[in-house]
Formats: structure tokens, sequence, C-alpha cells
């Protein structure tokens, strides 16, 4: 019953949301974040932490700037979200465009397929989105949201436009046969895991309990790995769907290293882009929540 609530709660404001213009969309959407993040205490306590921990030279006032500026990241995607059902590849570019698509290209034509490393950066929902309206679609490794209604309304809108959503539970099957096929498919690799999946590698110098698959299958079936993120660019006034050179892996014979040290390598790709911009980040994840044995909690 409760989901049904809020299902019931959430359908007419995401029909709404999506019936104003853009650019109302967005500073409603951006509104609302800022309300959330007055009210709820646990996610900025959660938030405050994971910044003291990555940036400890930053003062407090600075730490809960860059977490506004992430409440209002969230905002601005949610009205992006709520207007899919508009976008077409023709108008799709006055709110995404393509930077570095030639990687993609160079990447893709290997043939051996393609793994997005990506992150709950920026716009990523709209990433693998735009992507598939330009006519490459994807499968998008996902895990379900708690409320299946809104799970389901948010799968219907991912998939659009032929994309696919592939299940964490069903992760290194459903990557193999993508492979296989040469294939493309985006991982956010930026969640706390918990072993065996998950393997220590350090993140803003910290241990992370980090996704290992990622690395595996790059390393068992030659895919190509692109870091891909979808950047807010202010001066633009829209995101750019940046992506990098394909990344060159670590490969020493010894395969519990290579994986260690191929998720080190994402993970700090990772990191860079947050610390450019570290406004378009999900800190009020508890990313470091998963601790080395013997270790105590850092929440």
């Amino acid at each position: 019953m409760r989901q049904r609530l809020e299902y019931a709660a959430a359908w007419p404001f995401i029909k709404i949301l999506g019936m104003f213009p853009r650019p109302l969309a967005r500073a409603a959407g951006i509104g609302l974040a800022r309300v959330v993040y007055l009210l709820h205490v646990r996610l900025r306590q959660v938030g405050m932490r994971n910044l003291a921990l990555a940036f400890p030279e930053e003062t407090e006032i600075q730490r809960a700037r860059i977490l506004r500026g992430e409440f209002a990241s969230l905002g601005r995607q949610l009205a992006e979200v709520c207007h899919f059902p508009k976008y077409t590849r023709e108008n799709v570019e006055q709110v995404v465009v393509y930077d570095g698509l030639e990687n993609y290209e160079r990447a893709h034509a290997r043939g051996r397929g393609v793994l997005f490393l990506t992150a709950h950066f920026g716009g990523w929902e709209l990433s693998a989105f735009t992507h598939s309206l330009h006519g490459h679609w994807m499968h998008v490794v996902s895990r379900a949201m708690d409320n299946v209604y809104l799970d389901r309304l948010i799968r219907q809108y991912r998939t659009m436009h032929g994309n696919q959503t592939v299940d964490k539970d069903d992760f290194v099957r459903g990557l193999l046969a993508a492979m296989k096929a040469g294939e493309v498919v985006g991982i956010l690799m930026d969640t706390n895991m918990t072993p065996p999946q998950g393997i220590f590698v350090d993140f803003f110098g910290i241990p992370a309990c980090t996704a290992s698959g990622l690395a595996r299958i790059a390393l068992r079936t030659d895919a190509a790995v692109v870091p891909t993120f979808t950047i807010w660019d202010a001066e633009l006034g829209k995101y750019r769907l940046r992506f990098d050179p394909a990344v060159e892996l670590v490969r020493t014979g010894d395969l519990e290293a290579d994986i260690k040290a191929n998720t080190q390598r994402f993970t700090s790709i990772i990191e860079e882009y947050v610390r450019k911009y570290p406004e378009q980040w999900l800190w009020v994840h508890r990313r470091w929540k998963t601790r080395p044995p013997g270790e105590k909690g850092l929440y």
C-alpha cells in the first residue's frame, strides 16, 4: 500500500513537471531539491560526512556549498527525465551535445564490445537515453528501485528508444553475452559493494569496496572500456556527453592482481571527474560503508 501511495504521489508530479517549459521545469526541479536538502537531515549528514572524508582540507562552509550544488544537480536532472517523452533525435541537442564521440566510434569499430565506465555523476540518466536517440542503443546495468511501481516507470523511460536493462544480479552473464555480440553496456561503478562482488581499492585515498566485474569482463573479452560522463556545462546551458579514449588495461599475467589494478584505475578515473566537478557527484550515497576486516565503520 505504501508503495502505491508513493507512486500515486510521484506520477502526477512527473507528468506535470514534464508539461512545463524546460527552463521552468529545471527551476522547479532545483527548487524541490533544495527543499529536500533542507528537510532531509539524514541525507545532509551522509553528504557532509563523505565530503569531510574526501576533502578534509575544505571548510564546513565550502563542503556545504558543494552539497547544495549536488542537490541542484539532482533537481536539474529530475526535470530532464520528466521531459524524456518529448525528446527526439532532432531536439535533444537542445539539452545534450556530444563531446569526444570519435572515441566511442573508434572503440566500437573494434567489434569486441564496449563497456561504458561511468558513475552517478552529472546527468547520468541522460547519457544512455541520448545515445539511444542517436541510434546507439545499449544495455544498462541497474539495481531495481525499492518502489516497484516507480521502478517500472523509470525502466519505461530508460528503454524508450531501444535500451535494455540488465539487473545487477544477472551482471556477469548479461555482460559476457553482450560483449560476445559486440554490443555496448553502461555500468555505474561508484556504489558501495560487499565481498565477494566487491574488492577494496582507494577512492579519495580511502579503501572503498568496489565492483570488480567491469575489470573481470574487460580482461576476459578484451572489450574496450570507455570512460563516459554527462557533465552539466553552465556556460553552454547544456549537458556534454563526454567520451574519453578507451582505457589501456593492465595485463601482467596475474589475473587477480590485474583485476585489482584495473579496478583501481577505473576508480581513479571517476575520482578525477569528481574532483573536477565536485557538485555533480552523488555525495549522499554511503560510498565507504563496507570496511576492510577489523576496521570500524565510517558512518
